[in-house]
């Protein structure tokens, strides 16, 4: 890529977003316009992170929930104005990238194992120390 286009996504790129992969239960709070453009108003939409895709400033992800028993998946450019956070709920534990296949499953049969205690948290941690021991 052209250094000139990619100092220019770099400027677009959000420094506040929470790192998230798929199987994490994430609440998104989203800017909506209401009525004649002069409202705003923050709603917001919790469920599954089923993708995640692109980079940079193209970058996606999808949240999958279930809504009144009919599923709803939403899809969202990860680095919009119109996101104003996102929230980590529960990490979950999966061993796929894209879990389309949760479309499917109903019920029970649709939960996504937590990820065990900090599971996560401590393979980082210990990353970290790992890095400082060497200095």
């Amino acid at each position: 890529m052209h250094p000139l286009v990619e100092k220019l996504q770099q400027a677009q790129l959000r420094k506040d977003l929470p790192e998230f992969r798929p199987g994490d239960t994430v609440r998104v709070h989203v800017r909506l316009k209401e009525g004649e453009g002069e409202k705003e108003r923050v709603q917001t939409f919790e469920g599954v992170v089923i993708s995640k895709r692109g980079r940079q400033s193209n970058a996606s992800f999808t949240v999958r929930r279930v809504s009144f028993g009919v599923g709803v998946e939403r899809v969202f450019p990860l680095h919009s104005p119109m996101i104003s956070q996102i929230e980590v709920v529960n990490k979950g534990r999966v061993r796929r990238a894209r879990l389309y296949y949760l479309r499917e499953l109903r019920g029970k049969a649709a939960r996504i194992k937590r990820a065990g205690r900090g599971e996560r948290e401590e393979v980082a941690a210990s990353a970290a120390a790992a890095g400082e021991s060497k200095e």
